[in-house]
């Protein structure tokens, strides 16, 4: 587990289900909750997955915990690194107080005090470095090297994808069969494990695209809003999300909360 590299990440849903194994009494089974107002809104029966509950407020502590789980005797004893403008610097500070694990944390000098703070509570040393001049990257890299740690990046990480996905997992064994697995796509790591943790079904997982401007400038320009499925496919989110008809039963929909927004959904099956 040494500096990220480029080479594939094979993930199987044996992983996913081995990760919710070693997170069962670590992570919390968050909760899926409903909401009337927007059932009658979209037409269809949703079910929030409340990952704002998780440990540190956010899913990231997942594949935080499954990847330094994992981690040999010896990386143990030498501590590790990770790199994070704040949630995966916070989980992985998290995991490492839980495990006994000494953790180095590269973040942005002109990160929120508030994630600063949090991420020294809970143990770990904050390095800091300065992003109009340096890239993370290069410099967890770099420190990592110095001190022989082992790095447990954001999202490109097959342990880290693995722990992500236990999150649908349990949405879907809540809610039952899914047509959808809508997912916030960012670095990856989340829309990479649901999507294998949804494979052994029917659902279709579709990335959600959060860049509101770029969203919006689409729109302007009279551009289909599209969205990436884990297949490399495209859908169109007026047919993805689009209303049913007055004679169908609603359609289930779950929905997984991240920090607080609604970021992650799915569509029942009826």
């Amino acid at each position: 587990m040494n500096a990220p590299d480029r080479t594939p990440l094979a993930v199987s849903y044996a992983d996913v289900a081995a990760a919710a194994e070693r997170l069962a009494g670590h992570a919390h089974r968050t909760p899926v909750m409903t909401s009337r107002t927007v059932d009658e809104r979209t037409g269809a029966k949703v079910f929030f997955k409340c990952e704002n509950f998780q440990r540190m407020g956010a899913f990231k502590f997942r594949g935080a915990y499954n990847a330094m789980s994992r981690l040999s005797p010896g990386e143990r004893g030498r501590g590790v690194l990770a790199y994070s403008s704040g949630n995966h610097a916070q989980a992985v500070a998290v995991a490492g107080k839980m495990l006994g694990v000494r953790v180095t944390i590269v973040m942005p000098a002109d990160a929120p005090a508030v994630k600063l703070d949090a991420t020294r509570g809970y143990g770990a040393e904050v390095v800091l470095y300065d992003k109009r001049k340096e890239v993370r990257e290069e410099v967890a890299e770099r420190v990592a090297r110095e001190r022989g740690l082992p790095v447990i990046p954001p999202f490109d990480h097959p342990h880290v994808i693995a722990g992500q996905g236990t999150a649908a997992k349990e949405l879907i064994e809540d809610a039952g069969p899914l047509d959808y697995l809508f997912v916030p796509v960012s670095g990856g790591g989340l829309i990479s494990g649901c999507a294998v943790a949804a494979s052994p079904g029917d659902v279709l997982p579709v990335g959600a695209d959060e860049d509101r401007g770029r969203a919006d400038g689409r729109a302007r320009r009279g551009r289909p809003l599209r969205a990436r499925t884990a297949g490399g496919r495209q859908a169109r989110r007026r047919d993805s999300l689009r209303r049913q008809r007055r004679s169908e039963a609603p359609r289930p929909v779950g929905v997984i909360s991240l920090e607080g927004r609604c970021g992650h959904g799915a569509i029942h099956r009826s």
